[in-house]
């Protein structure tokens, strides 16, 4: 299950996102917002985080203006860690290296076309391992307070 949300500044590259995820059979949770109404977005980024921190969720996608908001407010959730890409090669790396649960994108700065590109590669590419799970458990050690 994917975890999806957004502010006004991201509702309508969240629409698109929805439709590319029911395409391709890929079963979502939408956490808001409904509409273009103003709305305040650390709210919808924390229930984001919450779920994929839970498990109730295994990956999230948040959407905002930038994707700056929404990522900073998911970061603040432990074991979440949620990236703002804006092109792909950042974007298939944040999954390899890093195992980013949660993509976070600017409906201000991406097209609907671009955004999909990102998706698909966050979607698809698998996490390494290896060395790069040291890093994270060192992450990990820094939300503990211990680094």
């Amino acid at each position: 299950m994917l975890a999806i949300g957004c502010d006004h500044g991201g509702f309508q590259l969240k629409k698109a996102i929805e439709a590319y995820l029911e395409e391709r059979g890929i079963e979502y949770k939408d956490f808001g917002c409904p509409d273009e109404t103003s709305v305040d977005y650390p709210p919808i980024a924390a229930a984001v985080a919450h779920s994929i921190a839970n498990g109730e969720c295994e990956r999230g996608i948040l959407c905002c203006g930038t994707g700056i908001g929404m990522s900073i407010s998911a970061n603040k959730v432990d074991g979440i860690r949620a990236a703002v890409c804006t092109e792909p090669y950042s974007t298939e790396m944040t999954r390899r290296h890093n195992n980013c649960n949660c993509l976070c994108l600017g409906g201000r700065v991406l097209s609907p076309e671009k955004a999909l590109e990102l998706v698909r590669i966050y979607l698809d590419t698998p996490y390494e391992g290896g060395r790069h799970q040291r890093r994270l458990d060192m992450i990990a050690q820094i939300e503990r307070g211990e680094l």
